[in-house]
């Protein structure tokens, strides 16, 4: 008994884990699913199905784009942490950091950094706020941490996407068949019918 509750966890866990997509049910008996509502034709079940793999497709579009936005976020993060750890070291010392930023696509300009205790960053959608170095680097390490997990769960995402896209396809094949043995069947039953 206590190996089906711990089952029936495990099954809620990935239900909670994947919220948002919905499970393809695997079509086990193509007969009893083509009695269900709404599938009264092949046609009709195949044009359910194909829905489903679109709106399955579409959230792949979505995951994708995220991923490739984080993939992109991750370096820069990771960048401007290592600056940060730089100007710490620098922090203590006298002399001013020499430096090339950033002024535009490959353009790079020279800079006569002083020694500081804060630093401004870019928050996103035109806001640039000033914090301590200390606060900073709490704030990109934790913006990283965030980050990498949503990167782990949108990959897994993207895996378990995949095995809907499959489930769907092998669902669609299946009703496809036992349409076309149908078919034959109804002809090969109004071919003996005639003679």
């Amino acid at each position: 008994m206590a190996a089906t509750i711990d089952n029936s966890n495990d099954v809620q866990a990935t239900k909670k884990k994947h919220l948002g997509i919905p499970e393809a049910v695997f079509v086990e008996d193509v007969d009893s699913f083509m009695k269900l509502p709404g599938n009264e034709t092949a046609d009709a079940a195949l044009r359910r199905l194909d829905e489903q793999y679109q709106k399955y497709k579409y959230m792949e579009l979505n995951l994708s784009q995220k991923k490739l936005r984080l993939k992109s976020q991750i370096p820069q993060i990771t960048q401007t942490l290592e600056i940060l750890r730089h100007m710490q070291k620098k922090k203590e010392s006298t002399e001013p950091m020499q430096t090339h930023f950033l002024l535009a696509d490959n353009v790079y300009c020279k800079a006569s950094v002083p020694p500081t205790d804060k630093v401004c960053l870019w928050l996103g959608a035109n806001v640039m706020l000033e914090y301590d170095i200390d606060e900073a680097q709490a704030l990109l390490e934790k913006n990283l941490s965030t980050a990498t997990r949503n990167l782990e769960t949108l990959e897994e995402d993207l895996d378990f996407l995949r095995d809907q896209f499959t489930t769907t396809e092998v669902n669609m094949a299946r009703v496809y068949n036992w349409d076309v043995k149908r078919r034959s069947h109804e002809n090969a039953l109004k071919l003996a019918d005639k003679s």
